[in-house]
């Protein structure tokens, strides 16, 4: 069965920072208590300028986004090793970002957090899409949809078991890596 995520996408520019992402104040919350988990949500990317991201990622109020898709330029995640970044973004509902380029200690907390899948674009999407199309990631053919046309995206890889799984200790558990936790 084809893995496919659809809906309205997100689109932010280049050198999208750790601090924009989840601002350094809301690192006190914890991710695995549920309800700080949520909270985390609710301040996914609150950290951009306004002035150039007049809609909010996460309205104000909620701890769900409505853009399960963020469309990025390059160097996505820069800035501190924050596995809040990702972690907050997953807690929003974001399920895919597809940047040109990423940070590589955000792209590997991606993986390791298991929050969201970390795709990288062959062209420059932020130019061709804006916030609020509709567009489709398909996961077999590594590709996106949108209305400016369909693009192909670099595969996933070994990366996506890992995600699936829930991230790098959940995928080590159902491998038999490491020993499964009790209950």
């Amino acid at each position: 069965m084809s893995k496919v995520i659809s809906g309205p996408a997100y689109v932010v520019q280049n050198n999208i920072d750790t601090d924009q992402i989840i601002p350094a104040q809301y690192l006190t919350l914890v991710p695995t208590i549920p309800e700080e988990y949520e909270k985390l949500g609710s301040y996914a990317l609150i950290g951009l300028p306004e002035s150039l991201y007049p809609i909010r990622y996460v309205e104000e109020g909620q701890t769900k986004t409505k853009y399960p898709i963020v469309i990025a330029a390059r160097n996505f995640g820069c800035g501190s090793s924050r596995e809040h970044a990702p972690i907050a973004m997953g807690a929003a509902g974001c399920q895919v970002v597809v940047a040109e380029s990423y940070a590589r200690i955000y792209f590997r907390n991606c993986i390791a957090t298991g929050e969201l899948y970390p795709y990288e674009a062959t062209v420059a999407l932020s130019d061709k899409v804006k916030t609020g199309d509709h567009v489709e990631v398909d996961f077999d053919k590594d590709e996106i949809r949108t209305p400016a046309g369909t693009f192909k995206l670099k595969p996933l890889g070994e990366v996506k078991p890992v995600i699936d799984a829930g991230g790098i200790f959940d995928f080590a558990r159902q491998s038999g890596l490491i020993p499964a936790q009790e209950k």
